[in-house]
């Protein structure tokens, strides 16, 4: 679970400090570059397990397929930022496995994670010129553990994810202002044990992509969590499509494997243990066709045909009229609407999942059936994490009305841009992420909540008459955590506006 995310220097994210909740949606006109921030949890995922040349070849550059290293670093003009810097705060599996199948157990679970890259002419093959100049694995104590997750949470589900405790010092820590710049993995033991020394030069990878279960497996662990930070992109043609039997059974992330992943929850009562042994596939096909219903109303049955002559597993859907469909007939909305029903009832399926513009093929009626289904995907932070309540995280972006209507106000963080002025003096566009007055963001220090006609420009087709800001010493009693459509204060100003 990625807590806390600082960016500065890549892309238009320059001093960027946004805090996560179990969901976060995020909300911007097109093109403003809210879509740089999937792209910066993205990178990071890739660094986990890529090399950096990789890692940065593989970041979206919005369409020029140029494969300049230099697109991901910040611009103005023809002046490129030689440095970009990361700092993540996330909360790891205690348990896990390694490349080699050997078990990993974390010595803490909530970890803080560095990285500082620059940018060299002095291209090299392994690097493409891109090098590591800081990077750093640290703990957050337990007792530290309630201030660093402001988000509402009972102390159930906090004592749940944060455990164990840290005797030693870092992880992964870099001897900065040495020459050579030399990066060090300590062993989980503290004291015990030489750490590692690596020459960040000529390091064609993180240290933390390297960690393993015998000398550090805590990095692993913080490794793995950063794998499972993933980009849904959900193509109904993909979605669509039957699987072999010997196809993954879990979705990808751009919607491959469907029916195969569905077929597996039927069959596996092992990541169900509390369901008992009759009717366990009935139970798995009733609960998706009842999540269906509510978006369409007319769906009676979900299932998925095994066909042993051609190998293939093919997904059906039949109305009240009993009439089976193939995925092939069914609509894009349904489509992702069903994989995200799917991903919701998989227990494998932890970390963060980063959804663009779920909305897409969604008819307007029903976008508060798909907001509810994707608040539901996410930890439920009142309960202790558990096989039924697993550690995974949704963030959203979106420049829909509909959605940000529907959208929890705590959750809500409105991305802008913001004109600002870099150490040389240069004027530039950076992107700035708002929250909403009187939500628990806004009693962060330095918080500045988002203007009342901000909001309302993605709530009325009508051109806001005044940019009032939210009363100024607002606490969360006077502004309850419910949808943003539901505040008092924003009706009313819609309801002017109408009759204005």
């Amino acid at each position: 679970m990625l807590t806390r995310l600082k960016v500065s220097g890549f892309k238009n994210l320059v001093d960027v400090d946004v805090r996560f909740g179990a969901f976060t949606c995020i909300a911007g006109v097109n093109g403003v570059g809210k879509s740089n921030l999937f792209d910066a949890i993205a990178f990071l995922s890739s660094l986990a397990e890529k090399s950096l040349l990789d890692a940065a070849l593989s970041v979206r550059d919005d369409g020029s397929h140029s494969g300049d290293l230099r697109s991901i670093f910040h611009r103005v003009g023809d002046n490129c930022a030689r440095e970009m810097s990361f700092e993540a705060e996330m909360i790891v599996p205690p348990r896990g496995e390694d490349d080699l199948g050997q078990e990993a157990k974390a010595t803490i679970t909530f970890l803080r994670y560095k990285l500082k890259l620059g940018y060299s002419q002095d291209e090299r093959p392994s690097t493409g010129g891109i090098e590591i100049l800081q990077e750093e694995l640290t703990h957050i104590t337990q007792g530290d553990a309630k201030k660093n997750l402001p988000f509402p949470h009972n102390k159930v589900w906090r004592l749940s994810v944060v455990l164990g405790r840290r005797a030693g010092g870092d992880f992964i820590s870099t001897q900065m202002g040495e020459v050579p710049l030399i990066i060090k993995i300590h062993q989980d033991g503290g004291g015990r044990g030489r750490p590692n020394g690596l020459l960040a030069r000529t390091l064609p990878r993180t240290a933390l992509s390297a960690a393993n279960a015998a000398e550090s497996p805590t990095a692993l662990l913080a490794k793995r969590e950063m794998q499972s930070w993933r980009r849904l992109q959900l193509e109904p043609s993909r979605l669509r499509m039957p699987d072999a039997f010997s196809a993954p059974t879990r979705i990808s992330s751009d919607g491959s494997h469907l029916a195969a992943n569905l077929y597996e929850l039927a069959q596996s009562r092992q990541l169900f243990p509390g369901w008992g042994e009759n009717g366990h596939a009935e139970r798995v096909y009733t609960e998706i066709a009842n999540r269906l219903s509510n978006l369409i109303e007319d769906v009676d049955e979900v299932s998925v045909d095994k066909d042993e002559k051609r190998e293939l597993y093919t997904l059906l859907v039949a109305g009240r009229d009993h009439t089976k469909h193939t995925a092939r007939s069914l609509s894009d909305g349904t489509l992702r609407f069903l994989a995200l029903g799917v991903l919701q009832m998989d227990p494998r399926v932890q970390g963060v999942l980063c959804l663009e513009e779920p909305e897409n093929g969604i008819h307007p009626a029903r976008i508060p059936a798909m907001m509810k289904l994707i608040h539901d995907i996410a930890t439920d932070t009142k309960e202790p994490v558990s096989p039924e309540n697993p550690l995974r995280q949704v963030i959203i972006n979106t420049h829909s009305p509909a959605v940000v209507a529907q959208a929890p106000d705590d959750s809500v963080l409105m991305a802008e841009p913001i004109s600002r002025v870099d150490d040389q003096g240069v004027r530039f566009t950076g992107l700035t992420f708002q929250c909403l007055a009187g939500t628990w963001r806004d009693q962060m220090p330095g918080a500045n909540p988002v203007a009342k006609g901000n909001i309302l420009s993605y709530l009325s087709p009508f051109e806001p008459h005044s940019l009032i800001r939210f009363p100024e010493h607002s606490s969360p009693a006077e502004y309850p955590l419910t949808r943003v459509i539901d505040r008092k204060e924003v009706r009313e100003a819609l309801l002017w506006e109408a009759s204005a």
